[in-house]
């Protein structure tokens, strides 16, 4: 089994900046995905931006402008760096990680940490 713990969420000012950790733990398969979605009250759930295990990104639209991710993999950790953000950035970030085992992809989530953007 996976697990999935998230850190680094909080108050922050518009135009301020914080960084998500996820730290993954359990018996992980070499070729996985890791990556952040965030969810607004009342709104879907989101891409923020993904990271393969190669070091290949993809990010969600208009999300590049002002996020960067990154990951450790000695760690088995993946980072969210958040810039100038704005109250629209306020929601619920979730880490994800999906990894092949040979045959399938296997999904997790960790529990989300709140990100509020307010003055």
């Amino acid at each position: 089994q996976v697990q999935l713990v998230e850190s680094g969420g909080g108050l922050v000012q518009p135009g301020g900046s914080l960084r998500l950790s996820c730290a993954a733990s359990g018996s992980i398969f070499s070729i996985n995905v890791m990556g952040w979605y965030r969810q607004a009250p009342g709104k879907q759930r989101e891409l923020v931006a993904t990271i393969t295990s190669s070091g290949t990104t993809n990010y969600g639209e208009s999300k590049k402008e002002r996020f960067g991710i990154s990951r450790d993999n000695s760690k088995n950790t993946v980072y969210l760096q958040m810039n100038s953000l704005k109250p629209e950035d306020t929601a619920v970030y979730y880490c994800n990680m999906r990894d092949f085992t040979g045959y399938s992809w296997r999904d997790y989530w960790g529990q989300g940490t709140q990100v509020t953007v307010s003055s």
